[in-house]
Parts: C-alpha cells; structure tokens; sequence
C-alpha cells in the first residue's frame, strides 16, 4: 500500500479474502472501463442471486416519472410501498451510490425492503443523471426535484411528510448530504433524519486517506479523481465548486437533520467523513459516527458476511429502526 501520505491500516482478514475474488470480477473505474462497470452495478455480478424486492408480495414495486428542475428532463423514480395497510407511512428517500457516474435506483436497494413490510415504509429511490455525461449540477438537482416530489405528493402516496429521512450509499451519501443542505437552504421538505454510509463528500482529494491507496482496497485514489472530475470538470479541486455539490466545502452546517455516518478505516473517503462528523456535532447536529476498523469501501454490502459487516450493518439497521420509530430486531427490552 502507498505510504507517501502516512501508514495504511490493514484490511480485515475475511475481507481482504473476498477482495480478492470481487477484483477480479469487477474492473476497477476508468473512461475504458465505465461502460464495462456500469453494465456490471446494473445487472449485477454474474452468478449473484437477484434481489427480491417484493420480498414475496408484501411490497408493491411501482415505476413512475415525477417532474425535473426547471428546464430539464422528467426524473425516473422506484416506489416501494407495503401491499397491505394504510399509512401514512414515513419515508426514506434514497440516493443509490456508483461514483456519480454509475448505478441505477435498485442499486443497494434490497437494504430497504424489510423496512417497507416489517414497519410499513414508503421507500422512494432517485434515478438522477450520471456523469460525465450530465455534470454538475444534474445529479444533484436531479436529487432534490425527487425530493420535493415525493413531499408534494405525500397525500397519494399515503406518507407523512413530517416523518421523511434521506440515506445513501457512497455517491449517493454525498448526494444525500447535498440535498440535505439544499432543503435547509431553499426552504424545502423538512428531513428527520440522514443516513450517509461512506458519503463521498471532498472533491479536494487533499486528505491522507484520499491519497493512501492506489490499486489497492476499492475506489482508490485514481477512481476518485475520475468520478469527481466527470462531475466537475475543470472545477474540481478549485475554488468555483458548490458547497451542495461537495459538502465537504460547506461552512454552516447547523440545521441539519439528526445523522447516521460510517465509514471503512481503509478507505478513501475516511478522513472527510470524519471532518464532517466532528463539524455535525460542533453546529449542534445530533450524530452517530461510526468508523469501521479494517473496512474497505462498501465492505458491508460486498461481503456481508464477514463479522466486522454484520455489526455494520446490525448498527445502521438498529438507528434506522429506531429513527422511524421501531424498536430493532433481536432488542433486549427491560421492565
């Protein structure tokens, strides 16, 4: 591993060994390969089992097109909703991840279905614009027109608009977090909660974890280079970039809703999602800040059996279940 930018933690043993068979399955990001990447975070991995996201017919799966930000194309959108009951219901909006320049709205979304039939949720997952071929600030704008949509529409879609949360994965943490900002600033949806696993938040690159892996562990240096700089362009790194756009860059982050914020140890994004959880809690934002020793990128979704993934995940599921108002599986209840 690269020490020029100060010693890498080790990988986790079980999964460094899975990392081993995903890399060569999966090329690593570049312009060569990202039609390559995208056909694969698409379809999936060959041989992978295809989620259920009916989980046997107690989610309903519904495909609708809600409006776009001024001057721009309609915005593609999957619903989940419970098959039986009636809400209103609260809502998690998700942001799928891929780099910005990869990823489709079922990308990741199989995490979400148990919350639709097992506390009666509304799932609304975005598909915005990819770079490079819709730079900044599609992707964004594309995000917040999903946002506002599914408030607007809360009635139909029988959610409570007080009761909203926004979560993504990667990319689409850094959207998430955008877009978050982007609500406070314009007076939009009133969130509850955000939920930014491995948000991609810093285009700078200017941290030690940004700078510490280099064909090694997953999103490396030179693939973060690549993804912010098909969203940017010229831009990136420089002083003329949107502080919705790489959060990281904003100043006043007071206002913002409650946040649950991971993160591997072994990878890239680590440092600023650090920051930005320290700088969370000092504008008074309520955070739950986990940092995953041994993890890589994505860690709990590409190997999720390995120990450090399942308490990952039992962490983020435990917040969530409690964010929306229901107490997480295997709980201990005391009298």
């Amino acid at each position: 591993m690269n020490t020029e930018y100060g010693p890498c933690p080790p990988i986790d043993a079980e999964v460094a060994r899975a990392l081993r068979q995903i890399e060569q399955l999966v090329p690593r990001v570049a312009p060569d390969t990202l039609a390559q990447v995208r056909s694969i975070v698409a379809d999936g991995i060959p041989g992978a089992p295809t989620p259920d996201f009916t989980a046997g017919g107690a989610v309903v799966v519904e495909e609708s097109v809600v409006p776009g930000p001024a001057g721009a194309p309609d915005v593609p959108v999957v619903v989940l909703r419970p098959a039986e009951g009636s809400g209103p219901w609260p809502a998690i909006y998700n942001i799928h991840g891929g780099g910005m320049v990869a990823g489709t709205p079922r990308t990741a979304l199989d995490q979400l279905v148990a919350y639709v039939h097992e506390i009666g949720v509304v799932v609304v997952s975005v598909d915005y614009r990819l770079a490079p071929e819709h730079p900044d600030p599609a992707p964004l704008e594309d995000c917040y027109a999903g946002l506002c949509w599914l408030a607007d529409r809360s009635a139909d879609l029988q959610v409570d608009p007080a009761r909203i949360m926004i979560a993504g994965i990667s990319a689409g943490g850094g959207l998430a977090a955008g877009t978050a900002l982007l609500a406070r600033d314009r007076g939009g949806p009133a969130l509850t909660h955000q939920i930014l696993s491995a948000p991609m938040l810093d285009d700078r690159l200017r941290t030690p974890s940004a700078q510490m892996l280099l064909r090694e562990g997953v999103w490396d240096r030179a693939e973060n280079e690549y993804g912010w700089t098909s969203l940017l362009g010229d831009r990136r790194g420089g002083p003329d970039v949107s502080p919705y756009s790489a959060p990281a860059r904003a100043e006043d982050l007071a206002g913002l809703p409650r946040t649950f914020i991971d993160v591997g140890s072994v990878e890239t994004f680590r440092d600023e999602v650090i920051d930005y959880a320290t700088r969370l809690s000092r504008a008074g934002v309520s955070v739950d800040l986990h940092v995953w020793g041994g993890g890589v990128h994505g860690f709990d979704l590409s190997v999720p059996g390995a120990a450090i993934s399942r308490a990952a995940l039992s962490a983020r599921d435990a917040f969530i279940r409690t964010a929306l108002g229901s107490r997480p599986h295997n709980a201990v209840v005391t009298k």
